[in-house]
């Protein structure tokens, strides 16, 4: 899908977030099946368009799927822009970043939210997972080793070490 397709698909955020310097870091989507459910009963995912992540989406979708009321919380963290990027490409890159797994929650008929922060990837899953009081953490794996893990920077390998709230790895 093109640039301009995405844009003139992507509909208006329910919620912006600035910082002190007036720079938009949050932008948050109500998916159009959204239900109310409490906090604690969402899984957050994070997303950031891999197959591992997609993967992760599928895996936590049939797991709440069998549970009524329950939706999924997922996001999509980019690296920070300045303030005149961070206007247009926040909101841009984290629904592209998502739209299939939209799309798979969709299809599952899960209930979704998206949030697309501006930040350090493993601080702001967590930060948003105990903000919103989510249920769990999961995220996709590719699969490295400890050793890769910690010198390539793996975000899962930094999401687990820095949460206080369960982590589902998926693979």
């Amino acid at each position: 899908m093109s640039d301009i397709a995405l844009q003139n698909d992507m509909p208006v955020p329910v919620a912006e977030q600035r910082d002190d310097m007036g720079r938009l870091v949050a932008v948050t989507w109500q998916g159009a099946a959204a239900n109310e459910t409490t906090r604690s009963d969402r899984w957050l995912v994070a997303v950031d368009g891999s197959a591992g992540s997609l993967r992760a989406v599928e895996m936590v979708a049939r797991m709440v799927a069998v549970e009524q009321g329950t939706g999924v919380d997922l996001v999509s963290v980019q690296s920070w822009l300045n303030k005149e990027a961070a206007e247009t490409e926040l909101a841009r890159r984290g629904w592209a970043a998502t739209a299939q797994a939209r799309q798979a929650l969709a299809s599952a008929g899960v209930s979704w939210r998206l949030m697309s922060l501006m930040g350090e990837e493993a601080p702001e899953i967590v930060r948003l997972a105990e903000t919103l009081n989510s249920r769990g953490i999961a995220i996709g794996s590719r699969g490295l080793t400890a050793a890769e893990s910690v010198l390539l920077g793996s975000v899962a390998y930094k999401v687990v070490h820095l949460a206080k709230s369960s982590v589902l790895l998926v693979r």
